[in-house]
This record gives structure tokens, C-alpha cells and sequence, in this order.
């Protein structure tokens, strides 16, 4: 059975308020919620980069039975695989096994920022491989020890760990990374309802349920105050993937957006206040193979869209 969760954007919204979005998702009825682990924001709109890890200490405090998952956070760079076995581990604790770790080969955006060169899209694969094979071997218990081309672990245990193993998943934006999460026994995460890379991880071996993806609901009053508002908050995502992980700071994205306008968003993110919109592009997701959809709300009235989705999307689904 399908699910649905509410992205939480860690570089669009300050620390506490993303704690109460966390609850008013649970209220709302959603599955799972999402959250973003930045330490820069794609715009200079959105001036936040709360610390995910600590939100989500918040957040499981804040909420009962509503599922977690990073949508997603790169654990090669700015963290050691180590330290997101660790801090992974310790979320699945304190949740009582509602934490889902998603992985991803990172942005330059985040990750330059500790003084490594940016290496090209293979070896980043590469080292989110080595990550997942770590994080893996250290949630199975016990010491262990890891040497790699990229990363090392010497000896390490991490004493606190669920009582049944977190479900991990992998972005990715196409084939190769598709075929990256099916070796690695993960799931998979692309957040275009793109058929090709479900259908390359599931003739990898995936598991056709173990699918996840990201779909925006610019809700408003009409299309265009939906627009404007997915233009000030999500235009970021307009230059595609490959230029999105490329750019350092936002200074970089402000440029490379500064000629998009919000009426360039409406293929790409549905807007306005007629369901039938939104519910159309999450069956978008649904048929492109992704079992998993969280949205993503870039407006500001958040009550609204929370009655929006329970009383006039979610029943239609």
C-alpha cells in the first residue's frame, strides 16, 4: 500500500518550526515526514540551516507514530560513515524503530565547506558505496573494522541500536545510482517520477516497495499566488540535478535561477487550489513505480494546506 509523508526543508524554515510542521503532519494524517540535512540554503529566500540531527531528536519527542526519514543526507564529506551509523542509530532508539535513513552522494552546496576538493560524479558513487557497506556492517552488531579505497573504521562498535534493523535508502537520479542502491541492498530515492531508474533497481534486485520519491504541492488560492510562492521557495530545482549538485553557495543558485520565471514552474510543480492537480502529479509518482511520496509545501500558510491534504487530497488518493 502506498504511503505519504511531508518534506520537512531544513534550509527553508527555522529549527522550531519544522518541530511543529513535524507535529501538524502527524495530526494531518501523514505516513512519514522527510527532512533535509544542509548547512547552506539553495536561495538567499530562505535563510535557515538548522542541524537535521538535532531537529530530529525534537521531533520524536514531539510526535507518537508519524515515520522519519532524511531525505537525505550525505555520508561522506561533511560526516564520516561512522558518525551517521551512530547518529542514525541512535534516532531509531529514541524513536522505538520509526527512523528511516536515506543516503545520497551529496551537493557541492553542503559539502565543500570542510575544505575537500569536489570530486566527479563516479568517485562520489564510489564513496556513497563504501559509506553504505560501513553504516551497514556497524548496524549488524558488534566490533568491526572496514579499509576501503575512500574510508576507513577501525574497530568500532556502536552500543545502541534498534531492536529491528532501519530500513536505508539510496538516492539517486539515474540509472547508475539505481543500479548503485540495488547492489548495496538499499532502497531507492529520486525525487522525479522517472520510470528508468525504479525499473534499473528492480531488475538489480531492489525491492519494488522500497521506492521513494518527492513530489511539490504549491497550494493556494489560485495558480498564480501558487507560483509566486514555489518561485520564491523552490525555484532552486529548475536548472535540474546535474547543475543543483555542482554550485557552492547560494549566490550561485540565485544566478543560475535569475532568469526563471514562476510561470516556468507549472510543468514541474502543481499549483493552485484545484486537488485534482496535485493528486494528478503523486499518481505520476505512483505510476512511474515509486511506492513511497513525500510533498513538499513551499507556501506559508501551513494550517491550510494541512486541511487542503486530509480533506480534499488524501481521500482521493
Amino acid at each position: 500500500m502506498p504511503t505519504y509523508g511531508y518534506s520537512l526543508m531544513c534550509e527553508a524554515k527555522a529549527p522550531r518550526a519544522l518541530v511543529e510542521e513535524a507535529r501538524k503532519a502527524e495530526a494531518a494524517g501523514f505516513d512519514f515526514v522527510t527532512i533535509s540535512d544542509h548547512i547552506h540554503p539553495w536561495l538567499y529566500s530562505q535563510q535557515h540551516s538548522g542541524f537535521a540531527w538535532s531537529i530530529l531528536g525534537s521531533i520524536v519527542e514531539a510526535t507518537e507514530r508519524i515515520r522519519l526519514a532524511t531525505m537525505v543526507t550525505c555520508p561522506t564529506f561533511r560526516y564520516h560513515p561512522v558518525i551517521v551509523a551512530q547518529a542514525a542509530a541512535t534516532v531509531a532508539v529514541l524513536s522505538e524503530g520509526r527512523f528511516v535513513l536515506g543516503l545520497g552522494a551529496g551537493e557541492r552546496l553542503n559539502e565543500h565547506v570542510v575544505g575537500a576538493a569536489w570530486p566527479s560524479i563516479d568517485e562520489r558513487h564510489e564513496r556513497l558505496a563504501e559509506a553504505i557497506d560501513i553504516i551497514t556492517l556497524l548496524h549488524g552488531g558488534g566490533y568491526a573494522s572496514y579499509h576501503g579505497d575512500h574510508y576507513d573504521a577501525e574497530d568500532v562498535r556502536i552500543f545502541d541500536l534498534p531492536d529491528q534493523p532501519m530500513e536505508i535508502f539510496a538516492a539517486a537520479s539515474g540509472v547508475r545510482g539505481a543500479a548503485l542502491a540495488a547492489e548495496a541492498g538499499v532502497g531507492l530515492c529520486n525525487t522525479a517520477p522517472d520510470p528508468e531508474p525504479v525499473a534499473a533497481f528492480v531488475s538489480g534486485g531492489g525491492d519494488a516497495a522500497a521506492t521513494w520519491s518527492q513530489v511539490g504541492m504549491a497550494w493556494a488560492g489560485s495558480v498564480e499566488d501558487g507560483l509566486a510562492a514555489a518561485h520564491e521557495g523552490a525555484r532552486f530545482m529548475a536548472p535540474g540535478w546535474k547543475v543543483m549538485a555542482e554550485l557552492p553557495n547560494p549566490i550561485n543558485f540565485e544566478a543560475a535561477t535569475r532568469f526563471v520565471r514562476p510561470e516556468d514552474l507549472s510543468s514541474s510543480i502543481p499549483a493552485g487550489p484545484d486537488p485534482e492537480r496535485h493528486v494528478q502529479a503523486i499518481r505520476e509518482s505512483h505510476d512511474a513505480g515509486y511506492h513511497n511520496v513525500a510533498v513538499m509545501y513551499p507556501g506559508d500558510d501551513l494550517d491550510g494546506f494541512m486541511r487542503f491534504w486530509s480533506e480534499e487530497v488524501r481521500p482521493r488518493l
